[in-house]
This record gives structure tokens, C-alpha cells and sequence, in this order.
């Protein structure tokens, strides 16, 4: 079993120094320098390269939402076509996983489910993974006002293996907290995979397609770090997610999407994010 750490630099770290200023272990695994949208929404994803990571995690202060009020479900009338999501997860051993906080409806203090979205609620999916015979899942957290975040308030959020085939999700902030372990087969402490960071706006029966036009807008999302985990002497090290470990992705293109850092945010995996349908 692995122990975690909050140590930042190590024996085993080598200073180089790039446009950052950051330093790299030896022998990482620089990221690629671009990489391929996937259609279907439009999201800010952060990537990292393929190499011994074992987690990512940040703290991030949660986004307000303007819709698009011609968008309407019409299946759901009280929703919209469109809903944001800031999320973490990752790809290891051919398993994909999107673990994090979506736009969810909730229980009222009736204990009534809403017909509306109303706060941000954690959800867990993993894609199916044939070594391990998992099947695709997908789950969200107890509609409980224990696991309602809504906008503005700051969270701190991480995704790591705590075991071979097994992901530890833990969301903390304005006085609450979820935390739950997760199996996904594809992810060990010996295998080498990518780890990922997104804030989207996703679109309702959407995925694979082109973007469909709206003036849906999320204001706001401040992320003020991000880190990733590395196994470093058996144990897992936070390093900071600066702007020399990720390939940065505006899907379907820039546009779409204002972005404003410091080189001081960039070097500790730090940024403020708007994504706006209408394009800027």
C-alpha cells in the first residue's frame, strides 16, 4: 500500500526550466502537444501526458450558469438542453473515467425531487473494462443536502487510486463533504495513464455530435490550483499541474471559451475560466 504526501519537490526531482519555470522529474513524460476534440459539448480540459501518475486533484471555486432559455428539454420542461459540469477523472488501462460535480436535480426540504436542476452534485462514471470485467457505470451521490454545492462556493476536489482497481473520489468545501471509493479496474499504482481536469457545458443527448448552437453562458469557475499525484518512492507525491505537465484543450475550438491567468497561476495549475456557446 501507498501513502500520500504533500511534498511538492523531492530527491528524485531534477530542476529544468521552461517557459514556467517549472521543474520535472526524471524521466516524465512531457505532454503531447496537442490532442483531439471529442464532439458533443463544449469544454476546457486540462490533460496530462501518459506516465506514472496516480491521481489529480484542485480547489476551485464553482461556476454561476445563465441558460439559454430557447433551449428547453422538451421531454423535461423544468430543464435545459444544456447543463455545466466541472469534473476530474482520467484514462488508465483502456478505461476512461469522468468523476466530479454536474448541474443535478435535488430532493427539497419536503423530500420532493426537483423537476429543475438545481445544484451542482457529484457523479462518478467509468467506462466498461474488459481485463476486470466491469461494465460501464454511472452513478451520482445521495440527492442529500450534505452533497449540494452550488455556484460560488470554493470546493476542493481529488481523484486517486487508493488501490489497485480502486478510485478514491473526495469533494470537501463550504462545511460539507463526500467521499467515496470507487473500482476501476484499469487504474493501478504500476500502470502508466493520463489524468484530466473539465469544466463543460454538456449537452443533453449530445455526445459524439456537433455542438448544437446555444447562448448558454458559465461564468466564473476559479480554479486556484490543481495538482496531479505521482508514486515517488512508493509514495503518492502532490506536484502542482503547471502549464509544462498538460496539453490545453478549448473543444470544439477557442472561441468558445475566455481564459485568464498569470504566469504565478499557470505555475501552480491555476486559471479562471468562461465558456460561453454564443462565442466571444
Amino acid at each position: 500500500m501507498f501513502s500520500c504526501s504533500k511534498k511538492n519537490s523531492n530527491s528524485n526531482a531534477t530542476p529544468v526550466l521552461p517557459s514556467s519555470q517549472n521543474s520535472f522529474y526524471v524521466g516524465e513524460v512531457k505532454p503531447a502537444a496537442t490532442k483531439s476534440c471529442f464532439a458533443g459539448a463544449y469544454y476546457r480540459k486540462l490533460v496530462s501526458s501518459v506516465d506514472t501518475w496516480g491521481g489529480i486533484g484542485g480547489r476551485v471555486v464553482l461556476p454561476t450558469i445563465v441558460f439559454d432559455p430557447a433551449r428547453i428539454n422538451t421531454a423535461k420542461p423544468a430543464q435545459f438542453l444544456d447543463n455545466p459540469s466541472v469534473y476530474m477523472g482520467g484514462n488508465m488501462g483502456n478505461q476512461e473515467t469522468d468523476i466530479g460535480l454536474t448541474w443535478e436535480v435535488i430532493r427539497d426540504e419536503n423530500g420532493a425531487v426537483t423537476a429543475d436542476r438545481r445544484a451542482f452534485r457529484p457523479f462518478l462514471r467509468r467506462t466498461a473494462h474488459a481485463g476486470s470485467g466491469q461494465a460501464a457505470l454511472y452513478e451520482n451521490a445521495p440527492a442529500d443536502a450534505r452533497y449540494y454545492w452550488y455556484p460560488g462556493e470554493e470546493v476542493l476536489m481529488s481523484v486517486k487510486i487508493i488501490a489497485n482497481g480502486v478510485l478514491r473520489l473526495t469533494i470537501e468545501g463550504a462545511g460539507k463533504k463526500f467521499e467515496k471509493d470507487f473500482e476501476a479496474g484499469g487504474y493501478t499504482f504500476t500502470g502508466k495513464g493520463e489524468f484530466k481536469r473539465v469544466n463543460a457545458i454538456d449537452q443533453v443527448a449530445n455526445e459524439g455530435k456537433p455542438v448544437q448552437p446555444t447562448k448558454t453562458k458559465v461564468n466564473g469557475a476559479d480554479w486556484k490550483s490543481s495538482f496531479l499525484y505521482r508514486v515517488v518512492n512508493g509514495t503518492l507525491v502532490e506536484t502542482p499541474f503547471h502549464d509544462g505537465r498538460y496539453t490545453d484543450m478549448r473543444c470544439p475550438s477557442t472561441n468558445y471559451f475566455s481564459i485568464f491567468s498569470t504566469v504565478e497561476d499557470r505555475a501552480k495549475g491555476g486559471e479562471k475560466i468562461e465558456i460561453y456557446g454564443a462565442g466571444y
